[in-house]
């Protein structure tokens, strides 16, 4: 379950590919004394009412409840249509688990804002850094699921276009304009100033790994290199 005043969302943890780049499972390698997995378990635990793993790897059950693919062999996609089918909840935020230098106060300071706004129709709500964007965190409501399941039987495994066609066609049933659908946003320049009091120094100094994933060796070591960059 998540912690005394976390939000009333559901938290899912990206755990089933295939790390192919890396050759082993990187959910278990250990950053700064942790796997990954805990790293992401973590940070969902202080901010939603509960957390699950999207992984059919048994190795992880010891850190979270798992939710295995009801389409296997998806990618992303595929562990996003069965949390949305799972879930209790409306709205549900996902997390890639090698993305572990995304600081919680980032992600807690969006989620009060979305939060406490009336709800003017975004069903997708995620960034864009450097010009790329960043499905690897996002939030999305329930809504969206047939959409997910739409995609995967096309054999269509690319978030994007699935999540602006969600995005266009829920804003349309709502008589919305087009762009409402889909909340995706650049990362506001100096996204880790005073506004998000609590990011620490050291992770205002490491934004260009934020949403950063974990491939290879090499990105393991920079992150190695940026340990008090990581949540404390």
């Amino acid at each position: 379950m998540g912690a005394q005043g976390a939000f009333h969302v559901g938290g899912y943890v990206l755990a089933g590919g295939r790390s192919s780049r890396m050759g082993t499972d990187k959910a278990l390698l250990e950053l700064g004394g942790k796997p990954l997995i805990e790293h992401a378990v973590g940070k969902l635990r202080r901010l939603c009412a509960e957390v699950h793993i999207l992984s059919s790897n048994a190795g992880l059950a010891q850190f979270a409840p798992l939710v295995p693919d009801i389409h296997p062999g998806c990618g992303p996609i595929g562990g996003m249509e069965s949390a949305l089918l799972w879930s209790t909840y409306d709205w549900n935020v996902f997390l890639a688990v090698d993305m572990p230098f995304l600081p919680t106060a980032f992600i807690q300071h969006w989620m009060r804002e979305w939060m406490a706004q009336p709800d003017e129709g975004a069903r997708v709500r995620m960034f864009t850094a450097d010009g790329r964007p960043q499905p690897g965190f996002c939030v999305l409501h329930k809504e969206v699921a047939p959409f997910l399941f739409a995609a995967i039987r096309q054999d269509e495994f690319k978030l994007m276009p699935v999540f602006e066609a969600a995005g266009r066609e829920l804003a349309d049933r709502r008589g919305l304009p087009a762009g409402r659908g889909l909340w995706n946003r650049p990362v506001p320049a100096g996204a880790g100033a005073a506004d998000v009091g609590s990011i620490l120094p050291a992770q205002r100094a490491a934004e260009h790994l934020w949403f950063a994933n974990l491939n290879t060796l090499e990105d393991f070591a920079e992150a190695e290199a940026n340990l008090d960059a990581l949540d404390r």
